[in-house]
């Protein structure tokens, strides 16, 4: 059973139908290596990249959606195959019962953490996207204490090479000496963003791990671990992004 692609990426949280017509138009949207047209329809399996970027679609099969968080630890990628040989988070979890994994963000090879993966390819996709600023916390051990300038620096914003970056809160949690740690708060995913901004500043960041993402938490995970997410954590995420909880099976 087929149905037109903008009522597929509607349904699935992507965007609305007219969003979705507006990527169309402007050549955004990929269908199997072909520019998609309005119109075209999806029978279930088709490969959709926006903007390069692949998009899971699994409401035509009318899938159980899965969700987990994991703590990735550092020489980890989160690309699905590493042309370099080096392992990726997805050869460490388990695949789930129907559809596949589908990371929410990345985390480059230096960085630890918690890392969510879903097989709601339209939930992920909310969750990334900058319009509904879902919150990034990161605990950010540097090579001395910063100073009031540098502080007003980083929360006046730091300019980078596509734009302003603005961390919304950064406060100071312990250490000493030359092992400083902080814990920074944004609401962007730029590449490398936090590890960009310090650098600009002339700051060393020794060691980098994201705690929290949205309403999730790493909590007690140890490195390399994961967990399903309960009721309640995955019904916060769906909240965060104003999209409906699926029924499950």
């Amino acid at each position: 059973m087929a149905d037109r692609i903008q009522k597929v990426l509607a349904n699935a949280g992507v965007a609305s139908r007219r969003e979705v017509e507006r990527w169309i138009r402007q050549g955004r949207v990929v269908i199997n290596g072909n520019p998609a047209q309005l119109g075209d329809q999806l029978r279930g399996g088709e490969k959709i990249l926006l903007d390069g970027r692949p998009i899971q679609v699994a409401s035509l099969s009318h899938e159980r959606k899965f969700y987990r968080v994991y703590y990735k630890p550092v020489g980890q990628v989160t690309t699905r195959r590493d042309p370099e040989g080096r392992k990726t988070i997805f050869s460490q979890l388990k695949p789930p019962s129907q559809g596949r994994w589908v990371s929410v963000g990345r985390l480059d090879i230096n960085t630890s953490g918690l890392l969510l993966v879903t097989s709601d390819g339209g939930l992920a996709h909310r969750l990334m996207h900058p319009s509904y600023e879902v919150p990034r916390e990161y605990a950010v051990r540097l090579m001395g204490e910063l100073t009031s300038v540098q502080l007003r620096q980083l929360e006046g914003g730091v300019e980078l090479e596509e734009g302003l970056a603005t961390l919304d809160k950064v406060r100071r949690e312990g250490g000493r000496g030359r092992n400083i740690w902080y814990h920074v708060t944004l609401h962007e995913g730029k590449n490398r963003e936090i590890r960009r901004v310090f650098e600009t500043l002339h700051i060393a960041v020794s060691r980098l791990i994201r705690i929290r993402y949205g309403p999730i938490s790493l909590g007690d995970l140890r490195r390399g671990e994961s967990r399903p997410l309960t009721e309640k954590e995955v019904s916060g995420l769906y909240r965060a992004v104003r999209l409906k909880l699926p029924r499950q099976k």
